[in-house]
Formats: structure tokens, C-alpha cells, sequence
């Protein structure tokens, strides 16, 4: 994948991104979901962002990542599971993968 091709699709989804968020205004007032249709949406985007962080966490590039990083990012989940701050989970994620490859766990 060359340079432009990489700018193409990152305007084109940026373009994207902004038309929905601007349809979603535009459109609040004149269409009405049904409560299970909104009760689906909501799901969906936790869905999406979930497949995202998995994907994110368990491959890097083409190929697996350590078992540090996915450790990392199971103990930053438990502390978001029990309702940590954000700046904590981040820190003790990043400080618990970087101790676990300062050990010598790939």
C-alpha cells in the first residue's frame, strides 16, 4: 500500500465519520428509533469498539503479539471491569507490560 492511497482512505474515512455525525444531528429530530432498534445501536458500538481493542491487542502487524501485551491489556480490562480511573488503568496496563518484557516475557 503506497502513501497516497493510505491519504485517500484516511480523508475518505474522516469525510465519512463527519457526514454520519452531522446525519445524526440533521436526522434526530425527524426520524424516531424504536427503543429495541437504539437498545441494538448501542450494542453494536460496544461490539465494534470491543472487536477494535481485541484486534489491537492480539496481532501486531501481521503477526501475534507477546504475551506481555495481551497480559497488559487483561489487567488495564480488570481494573476498567472495577471501575478504576482512566490514568490508572493506562499507567498499570503499560507498567505491567513493561515489567513483564523487562522480565524477559516475550
Amino acid at each position: 500500500m503506497n502513501t497516497s492511497s493510505v491519504w485517500v482512505a484516511i480523508v475518505a474515512f474522516g469525510c465519512g465519520s463527519y457526514a454520519l455525525r452531522v446525519g445524526g444531528v440533521l436526522l434526530r429530530a425527524r426520524v424516531t428509533l424504536s427503543r429495541a432498534v437504539e437498545k441494538s445501536l448501542e450494542r453494536s458500538i460496544v461490539v465494534l469498539l470491543l472487536a477494535v481493542a481485541v484486534t489491537s491487542t492480539m496481532f501486531d502487524g501481521h503477526e501475534l503479539s507477546g504475551t506481555a501485551r495481551v497480559l497488559g491489556v487483561a489487567v488495564g480490562g480488570l481494573l476498567a471491569w472495577f471501575k478504576a480511573p482512566l490514568v490508572v488503568v493506562v499507567l498499570v496496563a503499560a507498567g505491567t507490560t513493561a515489567l513483564l518484557r523487562l522480565a524477559g516475557v516475550v
